[in-house]
C-alpha cells in the first residue's frame, strides 16, 4: 500500500518537473506517472534518496543504480534521453522544499555510504602514481572480464566499420591496418606503441609489416597477456612490452609512434609536455599517429570523460580535450599536421558491438567483476556511445610529422624517409 510519507515526495516531483518522458515507482507501490512515453525507473530503497541527497544529479543517481537501489526497465530508453531532456532549473526555495520532502519520505538517520566500485584518487592530479592508480582501476578488472565483449585481438578502442567490413574483428583489422598505413611502416622500423593495452597493433605492426615494437602500458595483466598473444603470433623476437608511464621513457629513438585511445589519460595539464615527450624520441622525418576521444563542444579545460560518474567508476581523471587544444600541443611540440580523421560514426557502431557481446554474457560478467561493476559497464557503453550518437564527442586520428631540419640525420634508423612536407598525406587502403 502507499504510504502517506512518500506523498509529499510525489506531490513535490509533480510540481518539480511538470513535463516527465519518464515514470517514477517508488518503494511503497506508489509513483509518479509519466506525462508522454517513456522509461520507467523504480526505486526500490529509501536509501536511493540519500545517495541523491547527498549528491544531487547524475552522481547521486549513478550510485543508486550502481548499489541496486534504482532500477530501469529500459537502460537504453534511460540513455537517449540524455541531451534530448533536461530538467528544469529549480529556485532556492523549491529545492529547499524538495529536499524536506524526500528526506521525510525516505526516513534516513545516517547518509549511505557510495558503492565499493567507486573511485576517488587522491594527491595530486596526473602525478604518475595517481596516474597509474586510475588506469589500473578500470584496466585490471581482469583480462578476462575484456575478453567478454572485445573481438579476438583484445582491440579496445574504435574499429573502422567501412569497405566491406561486416564483423567486429574485421573491423578491428582494418583499424590496425589503418594506424600501419599513415605511419608509413617499413620492414626494420622501430615503433613506438604508448599505451598499447593488450599488443594488438604491436603485434600487427610485427607480423604484417615488419616493424621492430616497443609497447608501454601502466598495467602489468595487459603486458602479460600481449606477451603471450605475441609468442602465439610468433612475433615475440619483433615486439617487446613493458609497465611503463611515457614520461619515463628513456634514450632510446623511434621511426614512428602511435598513441592508440591513451591521450584521454594525459589531461589538459600535461598535453603539452605529452607531444614534447614524443618529440623527443621520435627522429626527424619520423610520423606520429594519435588517435582519441576529443570533447566537440568549446572547451577552456578537459572535460571529464562522460561526466562525474565516469569519473569515479568508469575512467577517474580521464579528461576530454577539444581537438584544437591537442593539435596545438602537437605544434608546439615542432610536428607538422599531416592528416585529420574523424572516426565517431565508426565508434558509436563498435559500441554497439561492445554492448551486445556484453548483454549476453552477463552471468559471467558477474561472476567475474561483480554485480557493481557489471552495473557500471552496462550504464558506461550505452552512454558512451550515445555521446558519439549525438555529436558531443567524436574520436579522431591525428596524424603528424616531425620535418626534417637542416643538418638533420636524413636516414632514420631502418629507414628511408623524404622531408615530411614533401609528403601528400595517405589515403585510406583496404585491409
Amino acid at each position: 500500500m502507499p504510504s502517506p510519507s512518500t506523498d509529499g515526495l510525489r506531490r513535490a516531483i509533480e510540481r518539480a518537473l511538470p513535463d516527465r518522458p519518464f515514470t517514477i515507482e517508488l518503494w511503497d507501490g506508489s509513483g509518479v506517472p509519466s506525462t508522454r512515453d517513456g522509461p520507467t525507473l523504480t526505486v526500490r530503497s529509501p536509501r536511493a534518496i540519500g545517495h541523491l541527497l547527498r549528491a544531487p544529479g547524475e552522481l547521486g543517481l549513478g550510485r543508486a543504480y550502481v548499489c541496486g537501489e534504482i532500477d530501469v526497465d529500459d537502460l537504453d530508453g534511460v540513455i537517449s534521453l540524455l541531451g534530448r531532456w533536461e530538467a528544469p532549473p529549480l529556485g532556492l526555495l523549491q529545492r529547499v522544499r524538495f529536499g524536506a520532502a524526500a528526506l521525510r519520505a525516505a526516513g534516513l538517520r545516517r547518509r549511505p555510504q557510495p558503492p565499493a566500485a567507486e573511485l576517488r584518487p587522491r594527491r595530486r592530479r596526473h602525478t604518475k602514481r595517481r596516474d597509474a592508480e586510475a588506469v589500473r582501476h578500470h584496466y585490471d578488472v581482469s583480462n578476462d572480464f575484456f575478453a567478454l565483449f572485445l573481438d579476438q585481438t583484445m582491440t579496445y578502442s574504435c574499429a573502422l566499420f567501412e569497405r566491406g567490413t561486416e564483423t567486429l574483428e574485421d573491423a578491428q583489422r582494418a583499424k590496425l591496418e589503418l594506424i600501419c598505413r599513415k605511419l608509413d611502416l617499413k620492414p626494420g622500423q622501430r615503433m613506438l606503441d604508448i599505451g598499447c593495452g593488450w599488443g594488438s597493433l604491436a603485434i600487427h605492426a610485427a607480423r604484417e609489416h615488419g616493424a621492430l615494437v616497443r609497447g608501454i602500458t601502466l598495467s602489468e595483466p595487459q603486458a602479460e597477456l600481449a606477451r603471450e598473444f605475441a609468442r602465439e603470433a610468433g612475433v615475440d623476437d619483433k615486439v617487446e612490452f613493458s609497465v611503463m608511464d611515457y614520461r619515463d621513457l628513456g634514450v632510446d629513438r623511434f621511426d614512428a609512434v602511435a598513441s592508440i585511445g591513451m591521450v584521454e589519460h594525459v589531461g589538459e595539464a600535461q598535453i603539452d609536455a605529452y607531444a614534447r615527450q614524443i618529440a623527443r624520441v621520435l627522429d626527424p622525418g619520423g610520423r606520429v599517429l594519435n588517435h582519441g576521444i576529443a570533447v566537440v563542444p568549446p572547451q577552456e579545460r578537459g572535460a571529464h570523460i562522460g561526466g562525474e560518474f565516469s569519473n569515479r567508476y568508469v575512467f577517474p581523471d580521464g579528461e576530454l580535450l577539444n581537438l584544437s587544444r591537442m593539435t596545438l600541443a602537437f605544434e608546439r611540440a615542432g610536428f607538422e599536421a599531416l592528416n585529420i580523421e574523424n572516426l565517431h560514426t565508426d565508434y558509436a557502431e563498435t559500441l554497439r558491438h561492445w554492448t551486445t557481446r556484453f548483454e549476453e554474457r552477463l552471468d559471467e560478467a558477474e561472476r567475474l567483476a561483480g554485480t557493481e561493476r557489471v552495473r557500471v559497464w552496462r550504464l558506461y557503453l550505452r552512454a558512451a556511445r550515445n555521446s558519439f550518437e549525438t555529436g558531443t564527442n567524436a574520436v579522431y586520428q591525428l596524424l603528424c610529422s616531425r620535418p626534417l631540419t637542416e643538418g638533420a640525420s636524413s636516414t632514420p634508423t631502418g629507414a628511408r624517409h623524404e622531408p615530411a612536407r614533401r609528403r601528400v598525406p595517405p589515403e585510406r587502403v583496404p585491409a
